[in-house]
């Protein structure tokens, strides 16, 4: 469903002459492409709307680092269109949930796992990361996390 709609705005922006959109979109595509070349090999396959959405993820944790670089070295002109990159990227990713969300979350998948949390704390890592991965960075989820697994 992901896959196919870039595909589509990828014609749509090419039609209404995005350039750039359609740059970063197929930028995107071929990504994906290569992912599905490292995963299945020449036998071909397709990721699916999560796996895509690691890919998004991915591109957008890079476009983000490419934008702390350039402000620190006083690039404006390349900090501009990397944000502009980063908007489109983002348009296809789901709205992360808030802090106070995610720390619900967290708390109800420590208190669903408690004999495991109990045994290692750290255990819990790998539960919440493949439950909240998809409504949250995984850098945000540590950070929330990192206070319980001290105490």
């Amino acid at each position: 469903m992901l896959r196919q709609k870039l595909q589509d705005d990828s014609v749509v922006a090419l039609k209404s002459g995005n350039k750039e959109k359609l740059s970063v979109i197929r930028f995107i595509i071929a990504q994906i492409k290569n992912q599905e070349i490292d995963k299945f090999g020449p036998v071909g396959g397709e990721l699916n709307d999560e796996e895509i959405m690691i890919v998004l993820r991915k591109f957008s944790k890079e476009l983000k680092e490419s934008i702390d670089a350039f402000e620190k070295g006083n690039r404006a002109e390349l900090v501009t269109d990397n944000k502009k990159q980063l908007d489109i990227v983002l348009a296809y990713l789901p709205k992360e949930i808030d802090d106070v969300e995610l720390n619900k979350e967290i708390e109800k998948i420590i208190a669903e796992n408690k004999s495991i949390f109990e045994e290692n704390p750290k255990k819990i890592i790998g539960i919440c990361m493949g439950k909240l991965k998809s409504k949250a960075d995984p850098t945000r989820i540590m950070k929330l996390l990192t206070p319980r697994l001290q105490s």
